[in-house]
């Protein structure tokens, strides 16, 4: 029995390489759907009060933080007055652009396999998405449970737009981690070079 343990133990401590590689496609799989998805209207409309009522990104939009509460969509709802602010807003302009710089850092991590180097910039690039990202927790109210008449509302209770948004600590973390693995294989590759 022992001497299994011990096998399996063994098999989990070579496993590291199969970890990281699953880590990296995991995070270049998240990176690539959520950014491509930015073309579709509804995911669009979703990230409204993050951009709006971020003191880094509010100035990409064209109306007051308040004013989108009265044309939200929900998720597969069309009204066509509601579509028409957004477009008005920047909303879509926005969001394509945003789609573009999330698939383009999927992209670079995505390089650490032909280029390390590259993969460790792009990397490095999501832990600066993922801190933004975060601040959402501070700059948008809509993260938090309203207070409706129940007793658990505001903080620590998280909406499901804040359940959304703490999930990038795990995105900051595998970022990192995978920054560090593509520097490493960067400088192992240019000390085989030099020598």
């Amino acid at each position: 029995m022992r001497s299994d343990v011990t096998k399996l133990f063994g098999w989990a401590a070579r496993a590291d390489r199969l970890g990281m590689n699953a880590l990296r496609a995991g995070l270049i799989v998240v990176l690539v759907w959520i950014g491509a998805l930015k073309v579709a209207p509804y995911e669009a409309d979703g990230i409204v009060p993050f951009v709006a009522n971020s003191p880094f990104m509010s100035f990409f939009y064209e109306s007051p933080a308040a004013e989108y509460l009265s044309y939200m969509n929900k998720e597969g709802q069309l009204i066509a007055a509601n579509r028409a602010w957004h477009e008005a807003n920047h909303t879509y302009s926005f969001a394509l652009g945003l789609g573009a710089v999330i698939v383009g850092l999927g992209v670079l991590v995505a390089a650490h396999w032909w280029r390390p180097a590259v993969g460790a910039v792009g990397s490095f690039l999501v832990v600066g998405m993922s801190f933004v990202t975060l601040s959402f927790l501070v700059t948008t109210p809509e993260t938090w449970v309203p207070n409706l008449g129940d007793a658990h509302h505001g903080f620590p209770y998280l909406s499901g737009r804040g359940r959304l948004v703490v999930k990038d600590v795990i995105m900051l973390g595998a970022a990192l981690v995978t920054m560090a693995d593509s520097a490493k294989a960067h400088l192992a590759r240019s000390s085989t070079r030099a020598g």
